[in-house]
C-alpha cells in the first residue's frame, strides 16, 4: 500500500501551513479566541476562500476532497497553530447533509464551504458520557412538522451556528440503537436556548435546550445511528490529526529550549537523562502518525474495521498526547505554564481533546470488545 501523499494533498498541505504562519500566530490566536462566538469570522471567510473548508468534502457535496488522507492534511496543519475557527462542527454536521440531505439542503454546502455559513451537530448529551446511542431529546410529529424537546451538550461550535443537525428520538428507549433521526434547526426559528462558553483550552462550545423547536428531517427517520458512528469515525480522525500536529510543535519547541536552557553552565540538552526522554517522545509521535494513516484509509471500510482503527487511534491519542504535553511541560519547568509561553496551550489542547468523543478508557474498552 502506497502512503504517499498526492500531489494535490501536498499543496494544500503547503498552501496551508504558509498561509496560516503568516497570518496565525499564537498571539493572533488568542485574539480570535477572544472575539465573539470564540473565533474569527473574516479568517473563516479567508480559509473558505482558500479552499480549506471545501478539502473537508466530496465533489458531489460541492467540495474537492472529503478522504481520510484530506481530514490528515487540513488537521494535521491546524492542529500546528491551534486554529480555534469551527472545522471540527462543519465537519461533523457538514457529512450528515452531504450523506442524506434533500437537494435543498445540501444547497446550504455552498455557503459552508463558501466560509459564509455556520453548522453544527447538536448530539451529546449529559447523560450519554460517549455513548452515541444515547439520545432523550425527542422528536415528536404534528401533521407534517416535527417539534423536538430536550437538551445537548458541549455543542462545539453551537452558540455561531446558523443551521443546526440534531439527533432526536422518533421512537425506542433511551438506548436503542433503532428509532434515533436526525433534524435541521434553525436556531432563530423559535424553542431554541443557547448558552455559549468557551472549553478549558479556549474552543467554542454551547449548550443548547430545545422546546418544541420545529425540526426538518435530515435523512431516513429512526435509522440515523449508523451515520451517527460515521461522522464521530471521521471527527475522531480529524481530531487526532489535529493532535498529532500539537503534539509536533511540542516536541519541537521542547528540543528547542534544550538547546538553549543552561543549568550549572551545561545546556541541558546534553543531559543524557533528558535526551532518553526526548527519543520516547519522537517514538510515540512516529507511533501515532502510523495509527493515524491505518484510520484515515480505513474510513470507508466496514463498520468493524473501520471503528476498530478508529478507537484504536484514538486510545494511542490519548496516552501518547499525555506523555508528550508531560514531558514538555516538566522540561520547559514553570516558564511552560505561563499564558505568554505557547507550549502549555499545546499540551492543555493535547490532554484536552482526549475528552471529545471517547477518552482512552472509553475506546481502549471498546477496541478490546470489537477484538
Amino acid at each position: 500500500m502506497d502512503f504517499r501523499l498526492g500531489d494535490d494533498q501536498r499543496m494544500l498541505a503547503e498552501t496551508l501551513e504558509r498561509f496560516l504562519k503568516d497570518n496565525y500566530t499564537i498571539d493572533k490566536r488568542h485574539e480570535f479566541a477572544r472575539a465573539e462566538g470564540g473565533f474569527s469570522r473574516d479568517m473563516w471567510k479567508a480559509f473558505g476562500d482558500l479552499g480549506v473548508i471545501g478539502a473537508l468534502f466530496p465533489e458531489d457535496a460541492g467540495g474537492f476532497g472529503g478522504s481520510g488522507d484530506d481530514l490528515m492534511v487540513v488537521f494535521e496543519a491546524l492542529g500546528r497553530a491551534l486554529v480555534v475557527e469551527p472545522f471540527l462542527p462543519t465537519l461533523l454536521a457538514g457529512s450528515a447533509i452531504a450523506a442524506t440531505g434533500s437537494p435543498e439542503q445540501k444547497a446550504l454546502l455552498e455557503t459552508v464551504i463558501a466560509g459564509e455559513a455556520f453548522i453544527a451537530l447538536a448530539h451529546g448529551e449529559q447523560a450519554a458520557r460517549y455513548d452515541l446511542d444515547h439520545v432523550e431529546t425527542s422528536a415528536t410529529q404534528a401533521g407534517e412538522s416535527w417539534n423536538i424537546s430536550g437538551a445537548k451538550s458541549v455543542v462545539l461550535g453551537g452558540a455561531a451556528a446558523d443551521h443546526l443537525v440534531v439527533s432526536a428520538r422518533t421512537s425506542g428507549g433511551v438506548t436503542t440503537d433503532d428509532g434515533i433521526s436526525l433534524f435541521m434547526v434553525d436556531p432563530s426559528a423559535g424553542g431554541v436556548t443557547i448558552r455559549d462558553y468557551a472549553t478549558v483550552d479556549g474552543y467554542p462550545s454551547a449548550e443548547i435546550t430545545f422546546d418544541n423547536a420545529p425540526g426538518v428531517p435530515l435523512g431516513q427517520i429512526g435509522k440515523a445511528l449508523p451515520l451517527i458512528e460515521k461522522l464521530h469515525a471521521k471527527a475522531i480522525v480529524a481530531l487526532c490529526a489535529e493532535v498529532l500536529g500539537a503534539m509536533e510543535v511540542a516536541k519541537d519547541m521542547t528540543v528547542e529550549y534544550m538547546h538553549t536552557r543552561k543549568q550549572f553552565g551545561v545546556i541541558i540538552g546534553k543531559f543524557q537523562a533528558l535526551q532518553h526522554r526526548m527519543a520516547d517522545v519522537l517514538i510515540e509521535i512516529e507511533q501515532m502518525r502510523s495509527s493515524l494513516i491505518n484510520a484515515a484509509g480505513n474510513l470507508e471500510a466496514e463498520r468493524k474495521r473501520r471503528e476498530w482503527a478508529v478507537s484504536a487511534c484514538k486510545t494511542l491519542a490519548g496516552r501518547a498526547g499525555r506523555q508528550v504535553a508531560e514531558e514538555a511541560i516538566q522540561i520547559h519547568g514553570g516558564m511552560g505554564m505561563t499564558w505568554e509561553y505557547p507550549v502549555g496551550h499545546y499540551a492543555k489542547r493535547i490532554i484536552m481533546a482526549d475528552h471529545l468523543f471517547g477518552d482512552t478508557d472509553h475506546h481502549l474498552e471498546r477496541f478490546i470488545a470489537m477484538g
